[in-house]
């Protein structure tokens, strides 16, 4: 029964502590926007209209590279047999 003098004035300043941490966080903004940022990590960023061009011309230099490579892979067949 000696511990209920220290649990309960112990529990009550613990319930105060998170009250005003919670008070704190909400007068601070804290909970402002909560679906922004779960919408921003979805959404792709813009890129710049002149850099457009050269991943379009970036991106077909990699297909070029990939069928060449596919070219050369089809021509060297390896036999099991020898």
């Amino acid at each position: 029964m000696d511990i209920m003098f220290l649990l309960v004035p112990l529990s009550v300043i613990i319930v105060f502590v998170i009250g005003a941490i919670f008070w704190w966080s909400l007068r601070h903004g804290q909970f402002e926007d909560l679906e922004g940022p779960a919408f921003r990590i979805l959404m792709d960023d813009d890129s710049p209209i002149g850099s457009r061009n050269s991943s379009v011309s970036a991106q077909r230099d990699d297909d070029d590279r990939r069928i060449a490579m596919r070219k050369n892979h089809s021509k060297t067949t390896v036999d099991p047999d020898q």
